[in-house]
C-alpha cells in the first residue's frame, strides 16, 4: 500500500495529465488568431497526433512500468510532460504545434497504464482509489477549461502553456524526493493468479478495449469540444473565453463528483448493472442536449458529463478485479493503446463534422458511440458483487 504523500501525488499526477491535454481544447481560438488562421476548426486536426500518441505510447509505458518500475516511471512523466507544454509554448506554426503536441502526448501516455496500477497495489478498496482518483483527474479537466479561459484573457495562451509546465517538474522533483520506493518491479514478482469469474483473458480485453475505445471517444469529444460547443449554445448570452471557461469548469466540477459515487459503489455491488445504468444515463443526457440552447443546454450539458465521467472508473476497476499486479500495466497498456489510438479520430473529427453540420451533428455522433457502449457493457457476464464474494470467502473460511 501506498504511503498518503504518494498516492497525493499520484492524484495530482491525474490532474495535470488531463489539463496537459485539454489545455489545447481552450486556447485554440486564439491559437488560431496568433497563427492567422481564419477559423479554429482549422487548427484542430493538428492537435490529432497528442490523442494517437496518447494512446499507442501507453503500450511501451505500460511494459516499463512492469518491468522496469513503476516509481521510475511516474517520475519520467511529470518531468516529460512539464518539458513538452513549455516546447508547445513556444511554437509559431500549426506544423510545429503538431510536433510538440506529439511529444505532449507521449509523455501524457505514461500516467494511466503505471499512475493507476500503482496507487491501486495493495489497496483494500480499490474502487474508492480508483473513483478519487477519477475526481481528481476531472478537476484537471475543469482547471483545464477556468484556469487556461482565465490565463489566456489576461496572460495569452503562450503562459497557459508554460507555467503548468513549470509547476509539473516541480512535482516530478518532489515525487522523486519522497514517493514510496519499490522493493522490486511489479513484474518481477510471483503474485497469486486471480479468478476471471469464467470469461477468458482474451475476451474480456476485448470487452474493455471496445468499452474503452467508445467511452473515450465520448471523453474526446465532449472534453475537447465543449468550450466551443459551449460558447455557441451561449452566444447570446457571453462570448467571453474566461467566463464561458469558468461555466465549463464548474460543470466538470460538479460532474467529477460522480466518480466518487461509482468508486464507491464498484467495491460495494457487481459491475454490470451499475455500468449499463451510467451509460444509460449518457444517452438520455445527450439526446435532451440537441436542439436546445442556453441554460437548458447548460443543464443537459452537466447531465451527461456526469455520465461520461461516471464511466471512467469501470475498465480500471476490470483490471483490478480480474489482473494480477505483475502484469496489470502491460494489460492496462495494451488496451489503452487500441482504444485511445482509436479514439484520437474523435478529435480529428470535431472539427470537420462542426464546420459541415454544426454541433447539433456532433451530439449525435455522441448518441450513436454511447449506444455502442452501452450493446457491448451488455455482453459482460453478471458477477457477485464484492460484498458477496467476502462473505462467500468467510463461509468457506469457517467450513
Amino acid at each position: 500500500m501506498q504511503n498518503f504523500t504518494t498516492k497525493l501525488l499520484l492524484n495530482i499526477g491525474h490532474a495535470l495529465d488531463h489539463m496537459f491535454l485539454l489545455i489545447f481544447a481552450t486556447a485554440v481560438t486564439s491559437i488560431s488568431k496568433d497563427f492567422g488562421l481564419q477559423r479554429w476548426e482549422d487548427l484542430m486536426p493538428y492537435s490529432v497526433a497528442a490523442f494517437f500518441c496518447f494512446g499507442i505510447g501507453s503500450l511501451p509505458a505500460g511494459r516499463l512500468g512492469d518491468l522496469w518500475g513503476r516509481r521510475p516511471m511516474m517520475i519520467v512523466f511529470f518531468i516529460g510532460i512539464g518539458v513538452a507544454s513549455i516546447i508547445v509554448s513556444a511554437t509559431n506554426s500549426p506544423v510545429e504545434l503538431a510536433i510538440a503536441m506529439a511529444i505532449l502526448g507521449c509523455a501524457a501516455s505514461i500516467y494511466h497504464p503505471v499512475g493507476i496500477p500503482l496507487l491501486v497495489q495493495g489497496e483494500l478498496r480499490p474502487g474508492w482509489a480508483i473513483g478519487l482518483n477519477g475526481f481528481v483527474g476531472n478537476l484537471g479537466v475543469a482547471a483545464a477549461a477556468g484556469v487556461t479561459g482565465l490565463l489566456i484573457k489576461y496572460f495569452g495562451w503562450r503562459i497557459a502553456f508554460l507555467l503548468p509546465g513549470v509547476i509539473s517538474i516541480l512535482f516530478g522533483l518532489v515525487f522523486a524526493l519522497f514517493a514510496t520506493v519499490e522493493s522490486a518491479a511489479p513484474g518481477k514478482k510471483k503474485t497469486p493468479s486471480g479468478g476471471n469469474f469464467g470469461m477468458s483473458m482474451a475476451k474480456l480485453l476485448l470487452i474493455m478495449t471496445i468499452a474503452t475505445t467508445s467511452g473515450s471517444m465520448l471523453f474526446n469529444f465532449s472534453t475537447s469540444g465543449n468550450f466551443e460547443l459551449l460558447t455557441s449554445k451561449f452566444s447570446q448570452i457571453s462570448e467571453d473565453p474566461a467566463q464561458i471557461g469558468l461555466l465549463l469548469a464548474f460543470v466538470y466540477s460538479l460532474a467529477s463528483l460522480t466518480q466518487l459515487v461509482v468508486g464507491n459503489l464498484i467495491d460495494k455491488i457487481s459491475l454490470k448493472p451499475l455500468f449499463l445504468g451510467v451509460v444509460a444515463l449518457q444517452l438520455i443526457g445527450l439526446i435532451a442536449a440537441t436542439g436546445v440552447d442556453g441554460w437548458p443546454f447548460y443543464l443537459s450539458q452537466i447531465v451527461f458529463m456526469a455520465a461520461i465521467f461516471g464511466a471512467v472508473p469501470f475498465t480500471d476497476a476490470m483490471i483490478v478485479r480480474y489482473v494480477d499486479d505483475a502484469m496489470r500495466s502491460r494489460v492496462s497498456g495494451m488496451r489503452l493503446t487500441i482504444a485511445l489510438g482509436a479514439s484520437s479520430l474523435a478529435v480529428w473529427l470535431i472539427g470537420p463534422v462542426v464546420k459541415q453540420s454544426g454541433f447539433d451533428a456532433l451530439l449525435w455522433v455522441m448518441v450513436a458511440t454511447a449506444l455502442i457502449t452501452l450493446l457491448v457493457v451488455n455482453t459482460l457476464p453478471t458477477t457477485p458483487s464484492p460484498r458477496n464474494q467476502e462473505h462467500d470467502a468467510c463461509r468457506e473460511e469457517r467450513a
